[in-house]
Order: C-alpha cells, then structure tokens, then sequence
C-alpha cells in the first residue's frame, strides 16, 4: 500500500449527468464541494437519474463560481442556470428519503431539460447540505448528512480492482462488451497502486491531509452497464459482479466512504490505510 496514490477526482454537478475531472477538490462533510447539489425530479417528485433515463449520460454540466452550473448536451444550446434565492422549498423523493430542494427559478431550465430528455422534469437544488438529507441511519454517525449522492459522501474505488473486474468480464460470456472504463462506476475518488481488492479490508483511510471512514461496498445498479458515451445498454458489468462479487445480495464494486474533518485533496496525494 505504500504506492498508493490518488489518480484522479470526480465530481457531478447535477446528478447522474456526465462526471467532470477534477485536479483537487475541497472536502465537505456530506461529499466533495460541488458534486451533486443538483438534481431533476419528475412530476410527482421522485429523482430522474441513468436508471430511468440513460441519456442522463450524454448531458454535462459545467460547476459555475457561486455554485451554478452551464448545462450542455447534443442537440441543445448551452444554457447557464445560477443558484436559487431561498423562496420556498418543494420536497423531493431521492429513493428512500424526502428532501427539501428548492427549484431553480428560471423556467428555462426546466423547460431545457425536459425537452432533452421528451418528459416533463424539474431541476432542482441542495441549499444546506448540512441539514437537508441524514445519511443511512444503519451505517452513519449521528448528524452525518449526504449531498444528492445515492448513499453516502463519496464513493472510492481503485484501479487494481477495475482490472480485475476487466478479468472476469473477458473469461465470461459477454466479452465482447469489455473492457470497461471506469467512468461506468461513477466514481469520486480513484486510487491506483493498491492489490485488486484491497479496499475491502479498510475501515478508514487518508488521501492527503483527509481521513475517512470506509462505510460499506458499494452496491451496484442498471447505470454501471450504461455506455456513458452512447447512453448504450448492456450486461456488464451485473453478469460478472453477480458471479464473483455478491456480497450480502449486492452485487458490489468500491467502497462508500464518510469524511473524518475537512481539507483538500488533489491528484497524486498520498493514500494510506490508517486502519
């Protein structure tokens, strides 16, 4: 573990929109400075992620000074959306929890990402991320809360296991659909220089001058089998998970992680297993 370092940071500004590379990143309690403060809900509220809408994948937002963002995708024009004044909040289903989101007040913005993906949503966003939304009860601390993220503050995974995942998925009987980039995992943090596997027998570790707890696996869905370049389907990586890393029912790839303090991570930092 002595080589392990930091390869590269990502973040999404909008949830289950195209990630953005970062060279460094502040750390906040409930995740990464900018990633996923936005979101779209449908009309009855529920969160829109790659689950429903695969196109998700194909549309980018750029992260504005201030916290807006610059919304782009095939076929439409750019469009830049700035943080909403607080004048009134709606709630907001993201899976099992219910959220106080405001809406964002140009009705451009809506307008623009429903006629991207032909259905009616709404863009939303996470003014206090220090309140709004616990994080699982069954495995946070008390007062530990989450951005928009699916579960938890960050999600780590690590280069060795890609390609050991890569592996499996070129001995089984979807090969063809190999080998597959990590942006299928949708990661926060990547981390190279680690055996395959690793990062299952961490309970807490320090990317730089930030520590963390490694929470729990991470338990994988339809989006990991979704081209993030096409918006294309396939069977890979569910197949190979469900034959060689089912893990209480879960198919799981990478570790969920809760920050311990604040500070600054940038690429090339130092990874250590503290525990």
């Amino acid at each position: 573990m002595g080589n392990a370092r930091l390869q590269s940071i990502h973040i999404h500004p909008v949830k289950a929109s195209r990630s953005l590379s970062l060279r460094e990143a502040v750390v906040e309690p409930w995740g990464l400075a900018g990633d996923r403060r936005w979101m779209l809900i449908d009309d009855g509220g529920k969160v829109v992620t790659q689950r429903r809408q695969p196109r998700l994948a194909l549309a980018a937002a750029e992260l504005l000074p201030g916290g807006g963002v610059r919304l782009s995708a095939p076929g439409r024009e750019p469009l830049t959306v700035s943080v909403p004044r607080e004048v009134g909040t709606v709630v907001a289903q993201v899976f099992r929890d219910k959220v106080e989101v405001l809406p964002a007040q140009d009705p451009a913005a809506h307008a623009w990402c429903s006629a991207f993906l032909g259905t009616d949503v709404r863009l939303v966003y996470l003014d206090d991320p220090a309140t709004r939304r616990p994080a699982d009860p069954r495995y946070a601390l008390p007062g530990e809360t989450v951005s928009f993220a699916d579960g938890f503050p960050l999600l780590l995974v690590t280069t060795a296991s890609l390609d050991a995942l890569n592996s499996l998925v070129a001995e089984g009987e979807h090969a063809d659909e190999g080998p597959l980039p990590m942006n299928r995992f949708r990661p926060n943090v990547v981390v190279s220089g680690t055996e395959p596997w690793a990062e299952d027998g961490w309970s807490r570790v320090a990317v730089g001058e930030v520590s963390f707890r490694v929470v729990k696996p991470c338990g994988r869905c339809v989006v990991t089998t979704t081209d993030q370049g096409t918006a294309w389907r396939g069977r890979e990586p569910l197949h190979s998970l469900g034959q060689h890393r089912r893990i209480d029912g879960k198919l799981v790839f990478g570790q969920n992680l809760v920050p311990v303090g604040r500070g600054t991570i940038r690429v090339d930092d130092t990874v250590r297993v503290v525990e």
